[in-house]
């Protein structure tokens, strides 16, 4: 860069400054090959003397290697079949020592096979396992030996795959035989609680806690049989009792759990079979729509409930981990919820009283077999008393029926005995006594209908029926006691009351009738402590406890007397209201036919006969049926005086009106019912009397004199009935005699007439200012 940027003629100077450098160089280089020169003059010379001498020895050296190839020939090839010898022997040598490691893996990959072939699969993956750990890693570096490494993970899959099938068909096949399973347990559970309990009885022993222990026992024992059958595989039978577990092979569960587990999916698997297991769940807790229509629906509905709890219980036992207390229980309170909600849904829709009795005595079996399981049933226990309420109204719709058609079917007669036989039939199905009765020679009859002895029976067996539902549910005597009394209440006070008032109210039952029932109340009355007994004769509970409930009969039996008195009252008066509406009175006629009316008489006659019936009631609702019959029979007869459609009436119709009150009033006191008091029944047409003696003597003069006092001879004639009677009978006389006013006596009477209107129609006057 100095020679290119420095003057203009620098690189002139530099070319001619290195040329004579070169020049320098030549000469010295010239000096030193003219001092070597004779040296290599010198060593041509030697070389072209020696030249000759290496001819000589090339042939020499030749030949006698030619000579030596020739001789060593057959060495060579001695020596090269030695070489081949010793290095076939090292090779065999070799071969055997890797054949030595590989036997091992070969037998051993065999073995895997033949496993894999008759399905020992828990036995396939400890042999991969060894093969794996143990002999491949000897034996690596040869290609079958990497064949078999990559077909183990294949062969792991393939194991996974067949256990899990397995396992699919298990869970399928307990779904399908749940019920099989499920019946069987209940069945040895009813069997095993039968049996413990007549050992109770006998030894007076704690069967919870044995049988508990007992059952361990032989989970423990059955636990070991089957292991020992999964992981060995020996073909051995036990001799025990088939119980309901044997039913089932678990042997692919254990089988896939352990795979699954030396795999390390353990927890896979048991997720997966805990869902699996609580889908199956819920569909064994679906019920069949019909389900309620039979007792079979029910039964295999709890068998396959049961049968799926026997399984996981058992699968909870044997295994560890693959479920737990805490999931069985959970599961359990699931199932327990829905169980409820599907009993209280189709337990309403049966009717039948059997069919809720078979369901209760299912429901026991179901929740005994469980609790023998370790779960928790307080639950279904409690539902059974809302399913007894059910029950017990069941019970009321049937009996309710029965007494209908033993109603319908009486003839409400008092029964006849002819003999003795008969006699104590009668009392063997009825507590009837009456010492009076007993006195009397045969043939005799009791008091009440044939309805009485068969509606106490039909109580007897309600109260049987009753307790049927209330065994077996871990009651106490006392419980029982009350909820037979409670329900027999509900039968009197409900059931046997209404159909007893509906009874009275039936338009064919009459006064024959209704008097029969009257009867037959008062003996069902009495025969309530009878029931009552007979109730603490079954639950041994005194009636002197405090706690212990009492029958209602009697407010039951006195409000259907009551009914049925009310309903003779009724009838009566709907009697004589039909005899009057038969009435036929001339009211315009001149004088009385001297004899009282034909429908009266006739009315006199049915009530003389009516009352004859009523003997046998008791003497106030006689007297009471009398004195009523005879007031509506006056008011009746009132109300024909005063009713507003009769415009006129004459004295001759007076009269004869008179003659029939006095026929009431005959009637009256020929004492119909005994137990009256003197003129007590005759008062009841003392209204009607003072009126038409009041006519009859037409001493106006004394009633207007005397109205207000206590001492009035009129006293019960009230100012307006007067008033409206006399108008009637003013009117008939301007009509009968137009020519009244011509004779001085009928003009005399119109007067008075006229003159006794003006004061009544004062009277009432001022009484409606004084009210």
């Amino acid at each position: 860069r100095s020679v290119y940027d420095d003057q203009p003629n620098a690189h002139q100077k530099f070319m001619e400054k290195l040329d004579a450098c070169i020049r320098n160089h030549d000469r010295e280089i010239e000096k030193m090959c003219n001092f070597h020169h004779q040296g290599f003059v010198d060593a041509i010379t030697e070389l072209l003397k020696v030249r000759a001498d290496a001819e000589k020895l090339k042939v020499q050296v030749t030949d006698t290697n030619r000579r030596l190839q020739d001789a060593g020939k057959e060495v060579i090839a001695q020596t090269e079949e030695i070489i081949r010898c010793r290095v076939q022997q090292r090779n065999i040598t070799t071969v055997v020592e890797k054949l030595q490691l590989c036997l091992p893996v070969l037998e051993m990959y065999s073995k895997l096979k033949e496993q894999m072939s008759v399905k020992r699969y828990y036995s396939a993956l400890k042999t991969m396992e060894q093969l794996e750990n143990l002999y491949l890693p000897r034996v690596s570096q040869y290609r079958f030996c990497q064949i078999m490494m990559e077909n183990l993970p294949k062969l792991r899959e393939e194991i996974k795959e067949i256990s899990m099938s397995d396992l699919k068909d298990f869970l399928e096949s307990i779904r399908k035989h749940s019920d099989r399973i499920g019946e069987t347990a209940m069945k040895q559970a009813q069997q095993q609680k039968t049996f413990s309990t007549a050992l109770q009885k006998q030894n007076n022993v704690n069967y919870g806690r044995n049988t508990h222990l007992g059952r361990n026992r032989i989970l423990e024992s059955k636990n070991e049989v089957t292991l020992k059958r999964t992981f060995e595989d020996e073909d051995e039978h036990d001799e025990e009792v088939l119980t309901a577990q044997d039913l089932v092979d678990f042997s692919p569960v254990y089988r896939c759990l352990h795979i699954y587990s030396v795999l390390g999916d353990g927890e896979v698997f048991e997720n997966y079979y805990r869902k699996q297991r609580r889908k199956q769940a819920r569909l064994v807790l679906q019920p069949q729509s019909s389900m309620h229509e039979t007792v079979e629906g029910y039964r295999r509905y709890f068998s396959q409930i049961v049968g799926f709890f026997v399984v996981e219980d058992h699968i909870l036992h044997v295994t560890q981990g693959l479920v737990t207390r805490t999931y069985t229980d959970e599961l359990w309170n699931m199932a327990l919820s829905k169980i409820i909600a599907v009993l209280r849904t189709h337990s309403s829709y049966c009717n039948d009283p059997d069919l809720v009795l078979e369901l209760k005595n299912l429901i026991v079996v179901f929740a005994d077999t469980l609790q023998g399981y370790g779960f928790p049933v307080n639950r279904l226990f409690d539902l059974l008393f809302e399913i007894r309420d059910q029950y017990n109204e069941t019970l009321l719709k049937k009996w309710s029926g029965l007494f209908r058609d033993i109603f319908e079917a009486d003839n409400y007669s008092p029964i006849p005995v002819a003999n003795e036989e008969e006699y104590r039939i009668v009392i063997s199905k009825f507590p009837f006594q009456d010492p009076e009765l007993d006195k009397q020679s045969f043939p005799k009859k009791l008091p009440m209908s044939q309805s009485v002895p068969q509606i106490y029976m039909q109580v007897k067996e309600f109260i049987y029926a009753s307790l049927k539902f209330s065994e077996s549910l871990h009651r106490s005597s006392t419980e029982i006691d009350d909820m037979l009394r409670k329900s027999t209440n509900l039968l009197l006070t409900r059931t046997l009351s209404s159909c007893l008032q509906n009874l009275i109210k039936k338009p064919h039952i009459g006064l024959t009738e209704l008097v029969q029932i009257i009867i037959n109340t008062t003996h069902l009355e009495q025969a309530c402590k009878y029931l009552e007994d007979f109730i603490s004769n079954i639950t041994n509970i005194s009636q002197l406890t405090v706690h212990t409930a009492r029958l209602y009969g009697l407010s039951t039996f006195k409000d259907a007397r009551h009914a049925a008195e009310g309903e003779i009252y009724t009838k009566l008066n709907q009697k004589i209201d039909e005899f009057i509406q038969i009435a036929d009175y001339d009211w315009t006629m001149s004088e009385s036919d001297g004899r009282a009316s034909g429908y009266l008489m006739d009315l006199i006659n049915f009530l003389r006969s009516t009352f004859q019936v009523f003997t046998h009631l008791p003497g106030k609702v006689a007297q009471t049926a009398c004195m009523s019959a005879c007031q509506h029979l006056s008011m009746s007869l009132m109300q024909m005086l005063l009713d507003s459609e009769l415009k006129q009436i004459s004295m001759g119709a007076i009269q004869q009106f008179n003659l029939d009150v006095i026929q009431c009033e005959l009637f009256a006191s020929s004492e119909p019912v005994p137990g009256f008091q003197g003129d007590t029944l005759q008062l009841a047409f003392i209204d009607l009397r003072q009126l038409l003696d009041l006519f009859m003597v037409w001493d106006w003069s004394t009633y207007l004199a005397d109205y207000g006092q206590a001492t009035s001879k009129y006293l019960r004639v009230n100012p307006s009935t007067a008033l409206a009677l006399l108008e009637k009978m003013k009117d008939s006389s301007k009509k009968n005699n137009i020519f009244a006013q011509f004779r001085k006596n009928d003009r005399d009477k119109q007067k008075l007439i006229e003159t006794v209107v003006k004061q009544l129609r004062s009277l009432v006057n001022g009484m409606s200012q004084h009210t």
